[in-house]
C-alpha cells in the first residue's frame, strides 16, 4: 500500500500508519547532518544552517543530549532556544529530526533520583558526566523519561518542519543491577514461563542442585560466575534486550500521542546477537549507525586500514532492510574519530565511497555525524563536515556535498525501480536469528569459534556472485527465494524442520552449515542421536564432531582443493543416495565427509559441516549449488561490490587495485567510469528488461 505526501523542500514522505512508506521512490535519498545548537554561539546559528544548506543537506538533527537544556529544572521546560534553532533551520528549507535526551538526564534529576542510574553487579552505580548511564529497568525513569518526551512532543507534535522522531541514542541492551531491575526481571519470568516447575524445566535446574521453589528466589545472573546457568544467564540478555525495547516502545506511544504525521524511528548499532534490534513494534522502521575507520579492521591491502571492511556497511544494509523495508543511516563517519584504537585518517574518497554503499543497499538517508566538529568534550578531535573553525569544510565535508549534488542528479534521471533479472535470478536469504547467535556466543566451545565471522564467510561469497541477499527471519515465506542459506541455526523445532523440507521439495536450494539443529527453542540438546531431528533433511548423520587447536589445523578436501580448519568440523554418516562434496583428511576420521548434498523434490539440499579458517571451501560449495541450480553468477574480486536500486547498477571498490567492470553495451554510465579506481564508484543507469 503506498501513500505519499509530499514535502518538496525535503523530499521526506510520511504518513502516520506504520504500514505505510514515508519516503518518495522518485526522491531515491536524501541527505542530512547533526548539529548541536547548544553546543554554539548563537551568533553562529545563521551562519552554519546557510553553510549546511549551500553543501546540499536537506534535513538536520536537533536535541539528542539536550535534556539539561531543555528541562533545566524539574518540571520547568525551555523549548524557546530549540524554537529558534528549529525556525533558522526552516529559514534555509532544512527540515528538522527531533530526538528524545534519554541518553543523558540532567544533573538535577540524578542527584535528586541516585536511583536511576545504572547498578552494575558489585553494587557500584554509574555517574553523571557520561551517557547511556541511566537504567531503562529502573521504573520511577521510566516514568520521568516519558513526562519530558511528551511535553516535547505536544510541542513539537503537529510542527510540520519536524520530519520525523530519534528516540534516544544508539540504544542498548539495558543490562542493571539495580532493585527495581531485579524485579522486573522476576515477573518478567513469570510471564514467560506461568509457573516455577515451568522455569526449572526450561532452565534444567535439577543440575548442580539449582531448583527454584519461588520466584522471589532467583536473581539477576553474575555472567562472570563459573558455571553459572546458562540458560538462565540466556534469559536474562532476553530481558535486557526486551527492557531496550519496550523502553523504546513507550517513548513512540509518548510522542503518537500528540503527533499523528512524524515517523519515529532509532539509530542501533548493527549488532546481530542482541534481540532489541526490530523487536520495537511502535518504531515506523529502523536505522543505524556505522564508523569504517577506527583501528578496527585492516581493510584489503596494505593501506586497506584506511577504507575499513568492505561488507561492514554491505551486512548491515542487507540485515536492517529486512527488518523494515525503509531503512536509513542515522550516523555515517564524515572522516577521522577519536574513540576507536588507532584513529586514523580515512583514505581520500572513502567517505563518498561509503555514501553510495549506504545508498547501494535502498537507504532513504544517509546523516552526516555531525555538522561541525567539537572543540570541547569527550569527542574533541572528532571529524565533522567542517573543521574546527567552523567555516573550513573537510576532505568529508566535501565528499557529503559532491554525494548530495550527485543524488540530485540521478532524482532527475529517475525511470522506476526496475533492475536486471539476471540481478534478481541471484536473490539470497541467509536465515538469521540473533537469539541463536547469542546462544552460541556464551556456549562456544572453543575459543577458535566466531558467529559472525562465520556467517560473513557465506555472506561473503554472495556478494563477490553478485547476489541480493536478505536477512530473514523463520516467519518469512521461504519460496520466493531460489537460495537459502542457513548458517549455524542451532536451535530448531519440528515446524521448522518441515518448513525446511518443503522449501527444498518444492524447487528451493537449501545450503545449510555447522552447528544447525543440535538444540531444540529450549536449548536443550536432543534426548537423541547428536543433531538427529535434521538428518532426514540433510541425508546424513552426524556422527560426532571435533574441535582443533589453532596450532594443529586439519585440512578438508573437495575438488581435489584442500582447505585448513580448526574451530568446528562435524564427521558426517551420509545416506544412500547423498553426494559426498568433501572429505576430511590429517586425523583418525581421515576419508570421512565433511560435505554432502543431495537432491530432493524439485530442489536440493547442501550441508557443510565444517567451519574453514578463511571461507574458500564455503564458497567453493556455494558456487557449485548455484551451477547445479543453474543460475548465473559474477565472480567478482574481494572489495568489489555491485548492487542495483531504482533502475541504477552501483559498482564500488574496497580493493588495492583497480578493477575494470563489464558492462553491456547499453547501460549509461552518469558517474564514473568502467576502470574504478581504489575508493572509486560507478554509477549506470539500467536498461529495461
Amino acid at each position: 500500500m503506498k501513500f505519499y505526501t509530499l514535502i518538496v523542500s525535503c523530499f521526506f514522505i510520511f504518513n502516520g500508519t506504520a504500514q505505510n512508506k514515508f519516503f518518495s521512490e522518485d526522491a531515491l535519498t536524501t541527505v542530512g547532518a547533526y548539529y548541536y545548537p547548544e553546543h554554539w554561539d548563537e551568533s553562529q546559528w545563521n551562519r552554519d544552517f546557510k553553510k549546511m544548506a549551500e553543501m546540499g543537506f536537506e534535513f538536520t538533527h536537533f536535541a539528542e543530549f539536550a535534556w539539561a537544556q531543555l528541562e533545566p529544572k524539574e518540571g520547568v521546560y525551555d523549548f524557546a532556544w530549540l524554537d529558534r534553532a528549529v525556525a533558522l533551520a526552516a529559514k534555509y528549507n532544512l527540515k528538522v529530526i527531533m530526538c528524545t535526551s534519554t541518553a543523558t538526564p540532567p544533573v538535577w534529576l540524578v542527584r535528586k533520583y541516585p536511583e536511576v542510574l545504572k547498578t552494575n553487579y558489585e553494587g557500584t552505580k554509574e555517574d553523571h558526566g557520561s551517557r547511556q548511564h541511566p537504567s531503562f529497568s529502573n521504573e520511577f525513569y521510566r516514568a520521568y523519561s516519558l513526562k519530558m518526551i511528551g511535553e516535547l512532543a505536544k510541542h513539537y507534535g503537529q510542527d510540520k518542519r519536524i520530519i520525523g522522531w530519534q528516540l534516544d541514542n544508539e540504544p542498548r541492551s539495558n543490562v542493571d543491577y539495580g532493585q527495581d531491575a531485579e524485579k522486573r526481571f522476576r515477573q518478567w519470568l513469570k510471564d514467560k514461563y506461568s509457573n516455577i516447575k515451568n522455569l526449572n524445566k526450561a532452565w534444567g535446574t535439577d543440575f548442580w542442585s539449582g531448583t527454584y521453589t519461588d520466584f522471589q528466589q532467583i536473581n539477576l545472573p553474575n555472567h562472570l560466575q563459573w558455571g553459572m546457568n546458562l540458560y538462565q544467564r540466556l534469559d536474562h540478555t532476553r530481558f535486557c534486550d526486551n527492557e531496550t525495547a519496550t523502553f523504546l516502545d513507550d517513548q513512540a506511544r509518548a510522542i503518537r500521542k500528540s503527533s499523528q504525521n512524524q515517523w519515529i524511528t532509532s539509530n542501533y548499532i548493527p549488532m546481530y546477537d542482541v534481540r532489541y534490534i526490530g523487536k520495537s513494534a511502535e518504531l515506523d522502521f529502523v536505522s543505524y549507525t556505522r564508523y569504517m575507520v577506527y583501528g578496527e579492521d585492516k581493510g584489503i591491502g596494505a593501506k586497506g586500514y584506511r577504507l575499513g571492511n568492505y561488507l561492514r556497511i554491505a551486512m548491515a544494509n542487507d540485515y536492517f532492510r529486512s527488518i523494515s523495508k525503509n531503512y536509513g543511516v542515522m550516523e555515517l563517519q564524515p572522516g577521522q574519530v577519536n574513540w576507536g584504537k588507532i584513529n586514523s585518517q580515512p583514505l581520500l574518497g572513502a567517505v563518498r565511497l561509503w555514501l553510495w554503499n549506504v545508498f547501494a543497499g535502498g537507504s532513504k538517508f544517509e546523516c552526516a555525524y555531525r555538522f561541525r566538529a567539537p572543540i570541547y568534550g569527550y569527542e574533541q578531535y572528532h571529524y565533522g563536515i567542517l573543521s574546527y573553525d567552523g567555516v573550513t569544510p573537510t576532505p568529508g565535508g566535501l565528499e557529503y556535498q559532491q554525494f548530495a549534488s550527485d543524488i540530485k542528479k540521478l532524482r532527475k534521471l529517475y525511470k522506476g525501480s526496475a533492475v536486471p533479472r539476471i540481478y534478481k535470478n541471484r536473490k539470497t536469504a541467509i536465515l538469521y536469528d540473533p537469539d541463536n547467535a547469542a546462544a552460541i556466543n556464551q556456549n562456544k566451545q572453543t575459543t577458535e569459534w566466531d558467529t559472525e565471522a562465520h556467517v560473513l564467510k557465506y555472506y561473503g561469497a554472495l556478494k563477490s556472485f553478485g547476489a541480493p541477499v536478505d536477512f530473514i527471519k523463520e516467519d518469512v515465506d521461504f519460496s520466493q527465494y531460489p537460495i537459502l542459506v542457513v548458517p549455524a541455526y542451532q536451535q530448531i523445532d519440528e515446524a521448522l524442520v518441515k518448513k525446511l523440507q518443503d522449501y527444498a521439495q518444492n524447487g528451493g536450494n537449501l545450503i545449510i552449515s555447522c552447528r544447525t539443529g543440535h538444540q531444540d527453542k529450549q536449548g536443550h540438546l536432543w534426548e537423541a542421536p547428536f543433531a538427529q531431528p535434521i538428518y532426514d533433511l540433510i541425508g546424513s548423520k552426524i556422527k560426532f564432531y571435533d574441535l582443533l587447536p589453532p596450532h594443529a589445523p586439519d585440512t578438508v578436501t573437495a575438488e581435489n582443493k584442500s582447505f585448513s580448519w580448526t574451530s568446528w568440523g562435524e564427521i558426517l554418516s551420509p545416506n544412500k543416495g547423498t553426494e559426498v562434496w568433501g572429505t576430511y583428511k590429517g586425523d583418525f576420521y581421515e576419508g570421512n565427509p565433511a560435505v554432502v548434498h543431495r537432491a530432493t523434490g524439485k530442489g536440493m539440499v547442501t550441508y557443510v559441516g565444517v567451519d574453514t579458517q578463511n571461507g574458500e571451501l564455503e564458497k567453493s560449495v556455494l558456487k557449485k549449488a548455484f551451477d547445479k541450480a543453474g543460475i548465473t553468477i559474477e565472480s567478482y574480486p574481494p572489495g568489489v561490490l555491485v548492487e542495483y536500486r531504482d533502475g541504477f547498477g552501483i559498482a564500488m571498490n574496497y580493493s588495492d587495485h583497480p578493477y575494470t567492470i563489464k558492462l553491456p553495451s547499453d547501460v549509461r554510465i552518469i558517474i564514473g567510469s568502467r576502470e574504478i579506481a581504489t575508493a572509486g564508484v560507478l554509477i549506470w543507469q539500467t536498461a529495461a528488461d
